[in-house]
């Protein structure tokens, strides 16, 4: 029985208020993002495509998460920010971290889909898509 690939790709993006947060371009860029989720919910949305290599068939879906942060203190948010970790993440915080999941009050969604791909949609579209992957 002869194999094929599937190319999988995905990206996540952080909006409030019609505002979008991407990755911070520098410290005091991601101090003003942290400050403006604070106390706040926003909405994370990780766009994801899976296309297969051989028929060119391809599902594409978006996945939505609200995330209420809690009231942040300047002095935390400017601890955060020194570890560097922000730097690197949509909305200047990762839910997976010791400071982005302590920021964190309410979920109303998927977690997985917060930390950057949605597990749960995903093998459901992927169970579709190409079902001879689970034989």
């Amino acid at each position: 029985q002869q194999h094929h690939g599937i190319v999988l790709g995905a990206d996540t993006t952080v909006a409030i208020d019609g505002l979008v947060l991407n990755k911070p371009k520098d410290a005091a860029d991601a101090e003003r993002m942290l400050l403006r989720l604070s106390n706040a919910t926003h909405t994370v949305y990780t766009g994801v495509s899976v296309i297969d290599i051989e028929t060119k068939d391809q599902r594409s879906f978006i996945e939505s998460t609200d995330v209420t942060f809690r009231k942040l203190g300047l002095d935390e948010v400017r601890a955060y920010i020194a570890t560097g970790a922000p730097m690197d993440k949509a909305g200047a915080y990762g839910i997976q971290e010791d400071f982005g999941a302590v920021f964190v009050r309410r979920i109303d969604g998927d977690y997985y889909n917060v930390v950057g791909l949605p597990l749960c949609r995903l093998y459901v579209t992927l169970k579709e898509f190409a079902p001879d992957l689970w034989e």
